[in-house]
């Protein structure tokens, strides 16, 4: 799919900003479509199926940090979220809601536009380990042709940047991976130093794959370090 081919939804009530993205988003390409409430935007979610979500936080109704919530219920469609507040409450409150990055407002277009890009780079993700197409990993497998992971032979729905993580701690399965390599392998140089995105990922993807998230037994801390994949033939 060429980016003329991709949809972006952006979801805010105040029509000038919605202008304002429309016209930079179309100007390189994308086709745009828009909604002024949460409510339109989970009926144009779950029937037009977008390629990526710019989600604003403050709207009447349902607000932003909901919407996300609801549509993760149903759909990995990358979601970028706006905020008039730059503060850690507010970005590790929209990651655990399920966003895939975060940009404060006002911002540049082109930061918009260099976020996007990244974001469905993320999203369209095809490396396969070259070793095999699969792993197997105690009760998990994932298959890297498809993109797909099941625990127990159950299909767990993981968002792209969840499924990139799981990627890069799987192919270095018993090595600790650096919060630092972890973030630019996954996000991208810029985030090197976001560990509270990293932290918040990991509980996402603890959350799918351990039968007790507060007792890890694959995803494994390294205080201060990073995290380390351990699979049962290897503990």
């Amino acid at each position: 799919m060429t980016q003329k081919d991709k949809t972006i939804l952006v979801v805010d009530d105040q029509p000038s900003l919605v202008r304002l993205v429309r016209d930079n988003l179309e100007s390189r390409g994308f086709r745009v479509t828009s909604a002024s409430d949460g409510k339109k935007a989970l009926d144009i979610v779950e029937n037009d199926k977008p390629d990526l979500v710019v989600l604003d936080i403050m709207m009447p109704g349902l607000d932003g940090y909901e919407v996300c919530r609801r549509i993760r219920e149903f759909s990995t469609v990358p979601i970028i979220m706006l905020t008039a507040r730059n503060d850690q409450e507010s970005l590790v409150h929209g990651f655990e809601a399920g966003a895939d990055d975060y940009i404060a407002k006002p911002f540049h277009a082109n930061e918009l536009l260099a976020r996007i890009d990244a974001v469905l780079r993320r999203s369209e993700y095809t490396e396969v380990n070259k070793y095999s197409p699969s792993f197997t990993c105690g009760d998990i497998s994932i298959d890297f042709v498809r993109h797909e992971v099941t625990k127990k032979g159950a299909v767990k729905q993981l968002t792209p940047t969840e499924y990139r993580l799981l990627y890069y701690l799987a192919i270095n399965s018993g090595k600790v991976m650096l919060h630092a390599d972890l973030l630019t392998k996954v996000w991208g140089p810029e985030y090197s130093s976001a560990t509270d995105y990293l932290r918040v990922y990991i509980r996402h993807l603890r959350t799918h794959l351990e039968d007790k998230d507060n007792e890890p037994v694959y995803i494994i801390t390294v205080p201060g370090v990073g995290y380390v994949l351990k699979c049962p033939q290897a503990v």
